[in-house]
């Protein structure tokens, strides 16, 4: 299965774990990245994904993300094809640029799910004629572990 995760899934095991909420993401989170080192997923990642991690001001928090960052096994650089796709998806939602274009490089990968803890663009109406599932990472471990 090939696992596209977006910037905010690599940040959450670096967030304010007292939160129940971002606890459970961030070891969902750890957990799927775990199951792509033992290769039972692929993980893919971006330069629009890493143009993010890049932005982190936290020097340390940064470096974290971007060492669990380096367990990507593909990576999707921006193309005028996926740029133009991006436009398209923001053409018929409010999602960010770099929302749309992290869809757009999920769908170009062939990915089977885009993972984030963003609700907004979980839950986005134009979800529908995305190619790739876009779901939360714990509500996909729970499917996954346990088919639901």
């Amino acid at each position: 299965m090939r696992i596209y995760l977006d910037s905010c899934c690599y940040n959450r095991p670096f967030d304010d774990l007292s939160q129940e909420r971002i606890n459970h993401e961030s070891e969902a989170v750890l957990n799927i990245i775990n199951k792509g080192i033992r290769g039972e997923y692929e993980l893919v990642g971006s330069d629009v994904v890493e143009y993010e991690l890049y932005q982190i001001r936290d020097i340390v928090k940064r470096q974290n993300v971007l060492d669990l960052y380096k367990n990507v096994q593909l990576r999707v650089e921006e193309t005028d094809k996926i740029e133009n796709r991006a436009k398209e998806i923001r053409g018929s939602s409010n999602i960010h640029i770099y929302d749309s274009l992290q869809i757009a490089c999920a769908e170009e990968c062939g990915a089977d799910v885009m993972l984030t803890t963003d609700d907004k663009l979980e839950k986005m109406e134009v979800k529908a004629s995305i190619k790739a599932r876009v779901i939360n990472p714990s509500q996909f471990v729970n499917e996954m572990l346990y088919g639901r």
